[in-house]
């Protein structure tokens, strides 16, 4: 059982990833667990570069690999806004309700074609050594005009999936995981890790008391 630290503090998220990498013979270890585990400063251009940074900070500090993210959202009508930002919208210290209720502001009056959007995931596996695995996913929809749903986090009651006619906050956790831009990261992701680990499984020495041997 290969051990991975997972580098967030975001309960939702962390059951959203063990929920999608489920089967595999990994132990996910959140990163509170991880003594002196150090906070790093989401800095990066883009969203690989932050999840890049957390990444292999904390698998060098633990000396495991370490599974990362960065997500955000995207909205045409904003220029892309708010991005790498999205945590962070309406301020440093923010609250999710403080960074929807920015969006919706800015948003205020604008028709359903200007409420474009989309969330995107990059999603990695940093090793020690400094080798990265990542995948990267997306999920078009549209921010709705008021906050709906008491599930998720994040931008979650506000963005607004066609396929199911609701927020992402108005689903289950297994509906969203179908068809969200984790869920499309984190099935690229489990692929690699099945390779990756596969790749790690030690060669059989000669003389090991196989089978067969005298």
């Amino acid at each position: 059982m290969k051990r991975i630290v997972v580098a967030t503090r975001n309960r939702g998220k962390l059951r959203e990833i063990r929920e999608a990498l489920a089967g595999l013979p990994v132990e996910l270890v959140a990163a509170d667990e991880i003594p002196g585990a150090p906070e790093v400063i989401e800095d990066g251009e883009t969203f690989f570069d932050n999840a890049a940074k957390k990444g292999l900070t904390l698998a060098r500090h633990s000396g495991l690999p370490a599974l990362a993210d960065d997500s955000g959202l995207e909205v045409d009508a904003l220029g892309g806004a708010p991005g790498v930002y999205s945590a962070r919208y309406a301020g440093e210290e923010a609250t999710d309700a403080e960074n929807i209720a920015k969006l919706l502001l800015e948003l205020n009056g604008r028709p359903g074609a200007s409420r474009a959007a989309r969330f995107v995931a990059v999603i990695l596996i940093a090793l020690p050594d400094g080798r990265i695995l990542s995948a990267r996913g997306e999920c078009a929809g549209e921010i709705a005009d008021a906050p709906r749903g008491s599930a998720g986090f994040g931008y979650d009651p506000v963005f607004y999936h066609p396929r199911f006619g609701k927020t992402f906050a108005e689903i289950s956790s297994a509906e969203k995981l179908s068809v969200s831009h984790r869920g499309a990261a984190l099935r690229l992701l489990r692929d690699r890790i099945g390779d990756w680990l596969r790749l790690e499984e030690p060669a059989v020495a000669p003389g090991c008391g196989c089978p067969g041997e005298d």
